[in-house]
């Protein structure tokens, strides 16, 4: 899918089908195919394929093609099923256009075309349009850690709090717990490989501020905003780490006392067990069956004999 935008005003309007793509500041290509890609690269912007996108050394990540600066980040987005993954996405900037190229849906180049009045950074040029689209996607991993505390705020409260939760809610926190650890995961690798993008990007664009002074500005404030989140990021697997923790230990807790009570019911009836055994074998010469009340002498001490080992579990403060 094929989607362009031009700037209008502050912001950026969507060009429509029938306009001249050569128009458009930006170009976002999301799973293209080759009739799209023909249609970018007619411009002289060579579109990468998904496989190389997903190569991990830095010379194919992030290099220059003549006047076209190729980077590519990993972001979290949602699949079809709407699960949480990592996929790699392409920037190719030019002085006349900004390309994107992606094959999954982060969230924040669908709310960008919309909020890019607000951006900081500003529409005018390509350049601008790419910092306001790197700051949509910081603010994204920013609110994307907002929620992970709030999930570990609720979990921490479920574990930690008065009311007991069953075997079942714990493990349902768990659940909660690793899934938030792997977001945060996702999230530091999104950070990671932004800020090494907008490292290598200052740094090609180091001649720009004789036109654009703000330019350099503008990124290393992103840079500083990656740097917060990361130390937010550090502070929340730390959290992450301690829930873990603490919902297995709950769990053992409670598992531990299962066992316990499974352990002292079977003590209960070791003793009766002792004397029905006893008097369940087969010697010739056992004086107790002539009596006439032997039965229920026997019955008696089996009871008796629970019951003292009831009192003294009970005493001890295992039950």
């Amino acid at each position: 899918m094929l989607a362009a935008y031009q700037h209008e005003g502050s912001g950026l309007a969507p060009l429509g089908p029938d306009r001249d793509l050569s128009q458009a500041h930006w170009i976002d290509l999301f799973g293209p195919d080759a009739e799209e890609t023909a249609r970018v690269e007619a411009f002289g912007i060579g579109v990468p394929s998904l496989e190389d996108m997903e190569e991990i050394e830095i010379s194919n990540r992030l290099h220059r093609e003549g006047d076209c600066q190729v980077m590519t980040v990993m972001l979290p987005g949602r699949d079809e099923k709407g699960r949480q993954f990592s996929a790699p996405v392409t920037f190719l900037l030019t002085p006349e256009r900004l390309v994107t190229v992606r094959h999954h849906a982060p969230r924040p180049f669908d709310t960008f075309p919309t909020r890019a009045d607000r951006s900081s950074a500003g529409t005018d040029t390509p350049v601008r349009i790419f910092l306001g689209l790197v700051e949509e996607i910081i603010a994204r991993q920013a609110d994307l850690l907002e929620a992970t505390g709030r999930v570990l705020d609720r979990v921490a409260g479920e574990v930690y709090g008065d009311e007991a939760n069953d075997v079942e809610g714990l493990r349902l926190a768990l659940r909660d717990v690793g899934q938030q650890g792997e977001l945060t995961a996702k999230v530091r690798l999104a950070l990671f490989t932004m800020e090494r993008m907008l490292s290598t990007f200052i740094t090609w664009n180091a001649t720009m501020k004789a036109r654009d002074p703000q330019i350099g500005t503008l990124a290393k404030a992103q840079m500083r905003d990656i740097n917060a989140l990361e130390v937010h990021l550090d502070f929340l697997n730390s959290r992450v780490a301690l829930a873990t923790d603490a919902t297995l230990g709950m769990i053992n807790l409670d598992e531990n006392a299962v066992v316990r009570t499974l352990s002292v019911v079977a003590a209960l009836f070791l003793p009766p067990t002792l004397i029905a055994s006893i008097y369940g074998m087969n010697f010739a010469h056992m004086p107790e069956l002539d009596e006439p009340y032997a039965y229920f002498i026997a019955l008696g001490a089996m009871v008796a004999s629970a019951a003292g080992t009831w009192i003294w579990f009970k005493a001890k403060g295992w039950l």
